[in-house]
């Protein structure tokens, strides 16, 4: 066991994500942002998951603790549940913390302030357990937080209320549905340098009013972030497109009132000064700023993600205080249901009687109930259409029975937001912000239907909007036939670099991803040669990165299957990366030098590679992906495959019926001994540039020969048409994933009628491509049926 796992601190930068089950996944996202990413985080410690059970077994309490959760009959019953969780709360909050214990937190604390250059800094103390805000459940918001504390026996004493708010009724009755057992949770602290912030906020690296993966949303407000959580502010909005990074929505809400800190410690609520109140709480440059931030930790992540930011009132620095997996979206994006995907709504059908911000896409309709107090909520019936001031903690069990949700505070990311798309009910929050308030037009009694996509309430039952859709979109006031394409007996496959185009391309009629490059991994979030990082001691940055940008690409994907590339730069361009240079020789014809195949096995790279097979390993056994494939780039010699292969099946990657091995098809020795490659891989894909390069001997990087360069030659037709047939008499597929097909229709008609498995191309032929496939099979089938037959133009004959 190591000092790790037996300690009750670790600080920030000892932390990476993997460690949730040593802290939390708040604590280990902070210590994963400040030991791994160039972001603004504040810096300090977190007490252990070991911490909070040695001081749960050191009390007694973990009996007792059992006892009161085992007495709750009915956890629909708000009363008894509180009353247990209120009794445990206490148990835990009067128990006196072992001395070690406290001595460690105490310990911590002197030496933060000592690195800090600080006596009695002030912190700000976050709940993290160790179930909480993972990819498929969000307990975010469940535990307490403390803000401005100082001193050393504050801090103990809030990380001992940390660990009471493990049992609020929220979180107790959020983990018993979704059956997290309540014993294997538990509870770290983590206790960051204070951020005073004279503005804070929310944001969603994924829109998520209707979960548009190319936009990021931005919720500001005046003071400490408690307010934009509770739903007391709302906030200003900020929508940006991630591509061009510019702000494309601005909605900018007058705001009263603030959540400060006081110079002695502690908060108080206080009114904005009267000329902010109209006033953007964050410049439009500051907005871009946190928008990058958002952007950089997606990627690294590589999954939508929930951030919290604070701007600070000395510095006017932003600073990062939280992330984590958003936990809706990245569900709910691959198996939208029929609700999200409504047809437009015509509102001339209908009377709107309110607008609010759409918080959680959907439409419903039903009786509306108006509750003022979360006292009255055991009167809330099934199917209702709940309208609130805004909701808190105490409404979930209202909130799960009601078709629809409407408040008259709150942003895009309050607690009726979040707790609405995690429910997937359809909610419109801050209806006082648009026109009116919700509860002074909507009565209890009243029917209506709310269009959560669009952020509008309609008076009565509007039932033309409730139909589901049947094979066509409606699109201002017109039906338009659907688009379809023709199956094909040739797949047709996309070639695919930037996992951020992943979702943006995943709905085109692909039947996988033919070839995904992983240069620009490298290049994109890596940055640094991965010699470089081994002796840094860093391989993991390059397995973890690697891993969430191909997951992003086989998420988005699934169930298609996706082949990934290995690693096929040149010397010359991994120079280019940091600490290049040490590694790396200088070769007068790259092209045709240490690339591919002959790095993989080499002494001085084999531990590099192993790093991109781990990398793979993680994303099918870890992430549970097993739609991804892999293919070996430019391998010279059939040794070279055999030595290839081998490396991959002790370091645990052996070919089977559900992970396939390919070998790039690029140089006349693939062509030419296809018969005994085949022994050592599944199938081949061509690279028909370097294959005509190599076949003319025509660099097809020199300007003063391209024009000899050209794929369509008889020769580089004559070598594929006998791989295909080669590969095919051991039940090998061929594949092709050069340009050739995207620039040339005739050639994929000739690699059609040569009996090709599958063509991948470029993403902005997919459609033309798949439309010319299916006429030029079905031109083969009439030949075949009126008996003329293939008439090939040339002799393809080897």
């Amino acid at each position: 066991m190591s000092s790790r796992d037996t300690a009750n601190v670790l600080w920030f930068d000892e932390l990476h994500r993997e460690d949730v089950n040593l802290v939390g996944g708040k604590s280990s996202s902070l210590g994963e942002m400040t030991s791994s990413m160039d972001v603004p985080v504040p810096y300090g410690f977190a007490t252990t998951a070991r911490a909070y059970q040695y001081f749960m077994t050191q009390t007694g309490l973990n009996d007792k603790v059992n006892d009161l959760l085992a007495s709750i009959q009915d956890y629909e019953n708000s009363d008894e549940l509180h009353t247990a969780c209120e009794q445990i709360r206490n148990l835990i909050v009067n128990a006196t913390m072992p001395a070690d214990l406290a001595a460690d937190i105490e310990q911590a604390y002197a030496d933060l302030a000592k690195k800090m250059g600080q006596t009695d800094p002030f912190v700000a103390i976050r709940s993290s357990a160790t179930a909480e805000d993972l990819p498929n459940a969000s307990f975010a918001g469940q535990q307490e937080s403390y803000l401005n504390i100082k001193g050393a026996a504050d801090v103990v004493n809030r990380v001992q209320q940390c660990y009471s708010s493990l049992f609020t009724d929220r979180a107790t009755y959020y983990r018993h549905k979704q059956h997290f057992p309540h014993e294997k949770v538990a509870l770290s602290a983590a206790i960051q340098m204070m951020v005073f912030s004279k503005a804070s906020g929310i944001m969603f690296s994924v829109n998520v009013a209707d979960g548009d993966a190319s936009k990021i949303v931005i919720d500001a407000i005046y003071g400490l972030g408690e307010y934009i959580v509770l739903g007391k502010v709302t906030p200003d909005h900020f929508v940006i497109d991630k591509q061009s990074m510019k702000i494309v929505e601005k909605n900018i809400i007058k705001q009263p009132v603030q959540l400060m800190r006081l110079p002695g410690g502690g908060t108080k609520e206080e009114s904005v000064p009267d000329e902010l109140q109209g006033q953007p709480v964050l410049t439009d440059a500051q907005v871009i700023e946190l928008a990058g931030y958002a952007k950089e930790i997606e990627r690294h992540y590589g999954c939508y993600m929930d951030m919290e930011y604070a701007l600070d009132t000395n510095t006017n620095r932003l600073w990062i205080v939280q992330a984590r997996p958003e936990t809706v979206w990245s569900q709910r994006n691959k198996h939208k249901d029929a609700a999200d995907d409504e047809d437009v709504v015509d509102e001339a059908d209908a009377k709107v009687i309110v607008r609010g911000l759409p918080a959680s896409p959907g439409l419903a309709s039903g009786v509306v109930h108006v509750i003022d107090n979360p006292k009255d909520i055991d009167q809330f019936k099934q199917g209702e259409v709940l309208v609130t001031l805004m909701t808190s903690p105490d409404w979930v069990p209202a909130m799960k029975k009601a078709a629809a949700i409407v408040t008259n505070n709150g942003g895009m990311t309050c607690h009726a937001a979040i707790v609405s798309r995690e429910m997937q009910i359809p909610c419109i929050v801050g209806t006082k912000s648009k026109e009116v308030a919700a509860t002074d037009v909507l009565k209890t009694g009243d029917v209506v239907t709310v269009d959560a996509k669009n952020g509008v309430v309609y008076q009565g039952k509007v039932a033309s909007m409730l139909k589901p859709k049947s094979g066509a979109t409606a699109v201002a006031g017109q039906v338009v036939a659907a688009e379809s394409f023709a199956p094909t007996a040739t797949g047709v496959m996309m070639n695919l670099g930037d996992p951020d185009l992943a979702d943006k391309y995943s709905s085109l009629p692909a039947d996988g991803i033919g070839l995904m490059r992983e240069e620009f991994l490298w290049t994109t979030f890596i940055h640094e040669h991965p010699l470089y990082l081994i002796e840094q001691g860093h391989p993991e940055k390059v397995v973890n990165m690697l891993a969430d940008g191909i997951a992003k690409v086989v998420r988005a994907m699934a169930p298609r299957p996706v082949v990934l590339r290995f690693s096929d730069f040149k010397s010359s361009e991994y120079r280019n990366l940091k600490g290049g240079d040490k590694y790396e020789p200088h070769e007068p014809a790259d092209l045709l030098g240490w690339r591919g195949a002959s790095r993989y096995y080499d002494s001085k790279y084999i531990e590099a590679f192993k790093l991109e097979l781990a990398a793979v390993k993680k994303v099918r056994n870890e992430f549970g992906l097993k739609n991804l494939n892999v293919m070996i780039p430019f391998v010279r010699t059939v040794d070279e495959a055999q030595k290839v292969t081998t490396i991959m099946r002790d370091e645990g990657l052996a070919r089977s019926a559900d992970f396939k091995v390919y070998m790039m098809a690029e140089i006349p020795t693939n062509i030419i001994l296809a018969d005994q490659f085949n022994q050592f891989v599944d199938g081949y894909s061509i690279g028909s540039n370097d294959l005509a390069m190599l076949i003319l001997g025509c660099d097809r990087n020199n300007d003063t020969v391209a024009h000899l360069f050209d794929e369509r030659n008889l020769a580089v037709k004559r070598a594929i048409r006998h791989l295909i047939k080669t590969a095919h008499k051991d039940g090998k597929t061929v594949s092709i994933c050069g340009q050739a097909p995207s620039e040339y229709p005739e050639f994929t008609n000739f690699l059609i009628q040569s009996g090709i498995d599958y063509v991948s191309v470029n993403p902005d032929m997919v459609k033309e491509t798949k439309r010319n496939v299916a006429h030029f099979e079905q031109r083969i089938m009439l030949d075949k049926a009126t008996g003329r037959g293939l008439q090939d133009p040339i002799d393809y004959k080897w």
